[in-house]
């Protein structure tokens, strides 16, 4: 499975990342987004549905759950940080949303491991103050044959 592990020392440079990784998406792709609370999850898929042409302001679904953005790719952005069970995903029809010609992101899917497809692309961000108090280390972590044959091209946007 590759890996990729880079770190950003500001907003911006978190968004600049999520941004290039809109080019590289496609429907049907799954990203799943795990880490620290208030590590920069929901500032990274801004910065990635602006770059898949979203014009609808993009906030966190931590109260609603599920967004949905239209843009020159239809992204649905999930939020399991309440989710107690996964079986309470059960609200949110995932089967349906992975079948809907679109980009999925998932917020602490990690929640919902079992819920998703094998083959996605999961990022996890953690706050690596140490190095300077706004710094984040991003691990990219890409399975399935989708990510393993996209990978070099993902690793020489995003390097």
């Amino acid at each position: 499975m590759p890996v990729l592990q880079l770190t950003t020392t500001s907003e911006a440079g978190t968004a600049r990342i999520g941004a290039a990784l809109a080019a590289h998406l496609v429907v049907g792709d799954v990203l799943v987004l795990s880490g620290d609370l208030g590590a920069g999850k929901t500032t990274f898929v801004r910065a990635l549905a602006r770059a898949l042409d979203v014009a609808d302001p993009v906030t966190s679904p931590t109260f609603t759950l599920l967004q949905t953005y239209e843009g020159r790719v239809r992204v649905h952005h999930l939020d399991a940080y309440r989710l107690e069970d996964p079986e309470e995903a059960a609200v949110l029809d995932l089967p349906l949303l992975l079948e809907d010609h679109a980009v999925v992101v998932v917020e602490w899917g990690e929640k919902i491991s079992g819920l998703l497809p094998p083959g996605r692309l999961t990022l996890t961000i953690t706050l690596s103050q140490a190095e300077r108090p706004d710094a984040r280390s991003l691990r990219f972590d890409g399975a399935g044959p989708r990510w393993q044959a996209a990978w070099p091209g993902l690793q020489a946007s995003l390097c």
